[in-house]
């Protein structure tokens, strides 16, 4: 049984990639897509049109494979953090990150910046608004977990007040949308060159994860007990930390503020292969990328407006954790 779910789990990303392919406005057979992408690894004769092939390389492979990244990113994110925190409410932005890059990011509209720099400050912001919440929680050279919690929602509400001042300073007709937007998380300007700055430092980040899948079992257990296993509990959790806030942050800053990902992918995933982080990660990773993937496909094809993906994902994440809290009853693994 457990073979046929490693299986459907590295199978499952193809699947939904290839179909999310094809998928869209401008019509592109299947059999095109495969054509297509073989055509650059092996010698076929190209017999589709030219507009095909910038659809898909131009458009939306960039989309898709960034989809992909940020779906996984943010629920690895989330899968390290519940364990971290022994919480299963917690999400990637429990510290503030998300909020932090959202004011950033408003700032730069506000400043009539362009994309790149608007994603800048985004990540920028994001990473100081965690390094704040850290500081804060620093108590005798320790930072115990409800310290951490604290100080997150501390910080997360002093950047959603400063993210509506910004709204509030921001000009009606044209700024004010923008900024909401961007708040409300979209792919759309998705492009080679986001791909190729955020896949490196997820893809970094992820690793670091899971080369610290196997101590966060034992960090589950609690402070206390990790410790006399001989884990240096503060290094661990530093080390948790800026691996789970670099993903998220580099996420926020080309997707905006996407929520529910980071919180329900890591229990579903849980329903798979349980609760050890060394099975928990990669499932979280591969369920999160098809999952949000999926989400980008209805958000752009839904309707002829592309759909914000916060509106979704809040949409169908919050009415399934609703029944993941009736099944177990608030007993979690």
């Amino acid at each position: 049984m457990l073979g046929r779910k490693k299986i459907a789990l590295i199978l499952l990303p193809v699947l939904v990639f290839y179909v999310s392919i094809f998928l869209g406005r401008y019509n592109i057979s299947p059999l095109d897509v495969v054509k297509i992408l073989l055509a650059k690894i092996f010698p076929i004769e190209p017999t589709w049109p030219r507009t095909m092939e910038v659809v898909i390389y131009t458009v939306r492979l960039p989309r898709v494979l960034l989809a992909m990244v940020v779906g996984a990113g943010l629920s690895i994110s989330g899968a390290s953090f519940q364990g971290m925190f022994r919480n299963p409410l917690v999400s990637p932005d429990i510290l503030g990150v998300s909020a932090a890059a959202g004011f950033g990011a408003a700032v730069a509209i506000l400043l009539s910046l362009d994309t790149t720099t608007i994603r800048i400050f985004a990540l920028v912001f994001g990473l100081s608004g965690v390094a704040m919440t850290y500081y804060i929680s620093r108590v005798y050279k320790t930072t115990p977990v409800l310290m951490l919690v604290l100080s997150g929602v501390v910080v997360a509400a002093f950047f959603s007040a400063l993210i509506g001042a910004t709204k509030y300073l921001a000009d009606p007709y044209e700024k004010l949308p923008a900024i909401t937007f961007w708040l409300m998380g979209s792919l759309s300007l998705s492009s080679t060159n986001s791909l190729l700055a955020t896949v490196p430092v997820i893809v970094l980040g992820s690793a670091g994860l899971l080369l610290l899948s196997w101590k966060m079992n034992i960090l589950s257990m609690g402070d206390e007990e990790a410790r006399s296993l001989g884990v240096n509990t503060e290094v661990l959790k530093g080390m948790i930390i800026v691996c789970a806030t670099v993903i998220t942050a580099s996420a926020v800053c080309v997707s905006g503020l996407i929520g529910w990902v980071g919180l329900v992918i890591p229990h579903i995933a849980r329903m798979f292969v349980g609760p050890d982080h060394r099975k928990l990660l990669p499932a979280s990773l591969s369920i999160g990328a098809c999952y949000l993937l999926a989400i980008d496909d209805l958000a752009r094809t839904l309707t002829s407006a592309e759909i914000p993906l916060g509106i979704l994902t809040a949409g169908i994440g919050a009415p399934f954790f609703a029944y993941l809290i009736r099944k177990t009853k608030g007993v979690w693994t």
